[in-house]
């Protein structure tokens, strides 16, 4: 049967070696009924499509870290590369979507990974690795941590309603 919601997993080794260093990952796993889906769909499911609560959440972050010199995904810099959402695609194939940004304070990856189960069935892994250079950095990450851990299963949850 399907999962409707998302749940926490232990991150992948082989995923959290795309950042060794990473100071905080997680991992979040939805199991969906839907055969043909790719990660790039999942990714723009889950990025494309946010909720409100969520795109205010992300808007309030956008203010208050601009006067701090980090990027908010509408900078001059990161227009030029493919995204999904406001996120820069890294890397892409059809089992597996890597978005991120490396800034002053910290390096980000969202790995979105797609895996065929038996039958019908495909699980959706969403996995965030973050390593960070300083101080702000860390203070950043604390701050922001409460409402990733909210937001990420909510948006995972979303990819799996087609």
């Amino acid at each position: 049967e399907m999962t409707l919601r998302a749940i926490s997993v232990p991150v992948d080794p082989a995923t959290l070696a795309l950042f060794p260093q990473a100071l905080m990952s997680d991992a979040y796993r939805l199991i969906v009924n839907e055969e043909a889906l790719d990660a790039s769909t999942a990714a723009n499911r889950m990025f494309g499509r946010m909720a409100w609560w969520i795109r205010a959440l992300v808007a309030l972050r956008n203010r208050l870290v601009t006067p701090l010199g980090l990027k908010t995904g509408r900078d001059k810099a990161t227009t030029t590369s493919r995204r999904i959402g406001f996120f820069p695609i890294v890397t892409e194939t059809p089992e597996r979507v890597v978005l991120g940004l490396d800034d002053k304070h910290l390096d980000f990856r969202i790995a979105v990974d797609v895996a065929k189960l038996e039958g019908a069935r495909q699980q959706i892994t969403a996995t965030t690795l973050v390593r960070s250079h300083n101080l702000l950095g860390r203070l950043y990450l604390a701050a922001v941590l409460p409402f990733h851990r909210v937001i990420v299963p909510a948006m995972l949850t979303r990819a799996g309603e087609g």
